[in-house]
């Protein structure tokens, strides 16, 4: 065969200010006008503690990107407009470009994009509320619906109130400051403070550093160390004139950031709460209980024991309030392990077949049900987000903690999620007609305001469970598809831990119906490993990867189309993103019999690069198993290769680095394989901006030529 590898080239400047980009079908460009239809919708929701008022944000309409803070009195239903930022900030951009390093790299942590106000903490009460705008502090009175800006010592981040909204505490050039004020709260010595490092951030669900005491005379503060760990550079090829960029990165078998916590006190006054961090190393939670009393959440380094400590912030003693162990790894269940109000401890209870729950070691009743969340507490009850039955649908359910029955709060297919204060409960369910969030307040119901461009496409997907192992699949055939006109098959995959693919959530089909559009039938599926069908089934990765993901997508290929005969097995291509990037080309070069072209986006291409809270959660050290990383490294599989294969990654991705898709593509070259690479440059492991609806024209041309 002769050798040959061809570049795709962009000319992106930034992901989400790229400026004009030519998409010329009406769905795609539709989609990148609109922010994927999310542009105008309301988020960051947050009630006040009594249940009363409402905070949110939201655009001004379907395409505008600029998010605005606005306040909801319940009582009234008065909605009033609490901070415009291009008011506060005439000019501006948006641009990620512009803000502080720190902002920028914890908006890739938590997938957040936003061209106005990216996030905001306020009071209990809602009466004040802090945000930044490029590095600049503003204090919002909610009531009032004025702003102001506050001098800072730099380019601020992360800004919280304390309880009554008199001092904000924020983060500048990796140091902790009280307004008003102008000298750093955290000691000069070398550490980064107020911050949760990348691990945290990423993997571990904890994406702030420090926290009020509800006194407001300390500060509850992460120190975090990162000395130890190895840069990573990202030059962008696109600007040879500027600077590479570095950072700190834990990888997989290398160190740990060294994160402390200390009480600040507002008087000088310093504590450092001590656990037993060695064995303990990551902190997953930290919550002050009173001002006499914080709760910590800890877990070793393979994450097979988690536990609940109360400390002493006088004398930074520490106790155990419980402890979860599991063989393969403690799976985290948000809002657990938890204390309730009257001391019981909350933990989570898995069997091999549910997720559940216990108090105080003995387990609740919750029969029938998967516990995902644990939301918070309404009426006296757990108030819980659940699967009941098949995976597809996620319920709202009250639990109740003294062995009553559940009762159920939501209704109809679709994924619903919940928020609750008093008595307050905010319902967001997300069906096929379309996505609605229903406030319910003092036996009264309404409706939050919803600007965002309605969802073209009403999918309705078929959904099956297939082989002895029950997996979730779905189908979505062409909208003028004639039963009998057999069809390519397009695997649109994801396979790894931590997200469900499957499910009956409107937004995740719309790009799925358009790539049935163009002529093919989109296959779905949920194999081994990921989550929300049982705990057997998602740790049936343990220790490796691929061979697990493998065997099941194409045991699911094959069971589809024994019942769906229009799809043809002898045209099959398969797209993903990160792990199902990974997927993609794993697919076209272990089972080229099966899969005859591939899209792998952003595939982490070798584990032993890749960090280490998740990686280790679920292959264990390098050093302790060096046969599954191996195996589940796709560099040695390059002179296998013989299908169509592109890899796409961005050049300033800082989650799965592009030496990922740079090395196999060495690999690749080396072994004289033919494949094709599109490089993004300024892009990140995100694609907002046009960014991805630009990449699929590219993934349909590609998979046109290679399957036809």
């Amino acid at each position: 065969m002769t050798f040959h590898m061809s570049y795709y080239w962009s000319g992106w400047r930034r992901a989400a200010n790229i400026g004009p980009v030519t998409i010329t079908d009406p769905y795609l460009s539709l989609s990148a006008r609109t922010g994927r239809f999310g542009y105008g919708a309301p988020r960051a929701t947050v009630l006040s503690e009594d249940g009363t008022r409402l905070l949110l944000l939201r655009s001004a309409g379907p395409e505008d990107q600029v998010d605005r803070l606005h306040l909801l009195d319940l009582a009234t239903g008065e909605e009033r407009l609490v901070a415009d930022p291009a008011t506060l900030a005439p000019g501006r951009t948006g641009d990620p470009a512009d803000l502080p390093d720190t902002e920028r790299r914890l908006r890739e942590r938590i997938r957040l994009t936003a061209a106005g106000i990216g996030s905001y903490a306020a009071t209990p009460d809602l009466a004040v509320a802090a945000f930044t705008l490029d590095g600049r502090l503003f204090r919002a009175d909610t009531a009032a619906g004025t702003c102001t800006e506050l001098p800072v010592a730099g380019p601020a981040f992360d800004p919280r109130p304390d309880a009554t909204g008199a001092r904000i505490a924020y983060v500048a050039d990796d140091a902790l400051y009280v307004t008003p004020g102008t000298e750093p709260l955290s000691p000069a010595d070398g550490a980064r403070w107020g911050v949760a490092e990348f691990a945290a951030a990423e993997e571990l669900g904890r994406s702030r550093g420090h926290w009020w005491r509800p006194d407001g005379g300390a500060l509850l503060a992460a120190r975090v160390d990162e000395s130890a760990l190895p840069r990573r550079y990202f030059a962008d090829p696109a600007r040879p004139d500027e600077q590479p960029e570095d950072f700190a990165y834990p990888q997989a078998g290398g160190p740990n950031a060294d994160v402390q916590l200390w009480v600040l006190g507002l008087d000088g006054g310093k504590v450092r709460l001590r656990w037993d961090d060695a064995e303990f190393p990551y902190l997953c939670a930290a919550e002050w209980a009173g001002p006499d009393e914080v709760l910590l959440t800890v877990a070793d380094r393979l994450q097979q024991h988690v536990l609940l400590l109360s400390a002493d912030p006088a004398t930074g003693l520490s106790t155990e309030l419980s402890r979860t162990s599991d063989e393969f790894w403690v799976d985290d269940l948000p809002g657990t392990p938890a204390r309730l109000d009257d001391g019981r401890l909350l933990t989570v209870h898995d069997t091999p077949d549910a997720r559940g729950l216990a108090l105080d070691g003995k387990p609740l009743d919750t029969a029938g049900l998967q516990i995902r969340r644990v939301v918070g507490r309404l009426r006296g009850r757990l108030l819980c987000e659940t699967g009941e039955g098949d995976p597809f649908d996620q319920h709202v359910h009250l639990v109740d903690p003294d062995g009553g029955p559940a009762e159920r709060l939501s209704s109809g297919p679709g994924v619903h999620s919940a928020l609750a204060a008093g008595d307050t409960l905010l319902l967001t369910s997300a069906g096929p007609d379309g996505i609605r969030r229903t406030v319910r307040h003092a036996g009264g119901e309404r409706e939050l305001t919803d600007l965002a461009a309605a969802l073209p496409y009403r999918v309705e997907p078929r959904l099956a469970r297939v082989t002895e192992r029950a997996l979730p699949t779905a189908v979505v055939y062409p909208r003028d598809h004639v039963p009998g006109r057999r069809l390519p098959v397009l695997l649109d995959v994801y396979g790894g831990p931590g997200y469900q693919a499957v499910a009956n959530e409107p937004r995740r089909w719309q790009l799925k119906q358009w790539w049935a559009d163009q002529g093919f039938a989109v296959v779905t599926t949920d194999n081994g490993g990921t989550p929300f069908v049982s705990p057997a089934f998602t740790r049936t990765i343990f220790r490796r990867f691929s061979q697990v993901a493998l065997d099941d997508q194409v045991a699911a290929l094959r069971a589809l189309a024994a019942d769906h005969p229009d799809l043809d097995l002898g045209r099959v291509g398969v797209r993903g993103w990160s792990y199902g990037g990974y997927f993609a080309a794993l697919a076209v070069l272990r089972r080229p019999d099966v899969f005859h072209a591939a899209c792998a986006g952003a595939p982490p291409t070798d584990f032993r690069r890749y960090d280490t809270a998740y990686t280790e959660r679920y292959l264990g050290l390098p050093q302790q198993n060096p046969a599954g990383y191996a195996a589940d490294s796709l560099i040695a599989d390059a002179p296998s290769l013989t299908r169509p294969l592109l890899l796409i990654h961005g050049l300033a991705d800082d989650n799965v680095h592009p030496s990922h898709t740079l090395l196999l593509s060495q690999a690749l070259t080396r072994a004289g394989r033919p494949h094709s690479v599109l490089p993004l440059p300024g892009v990140t492991h995100m694609t907002p901006g046009g960014v991805q609806e630009h990449v699929a024209q590219a993934e349909l041309a590609f998979l046109r030529g290679s399957l036809s």
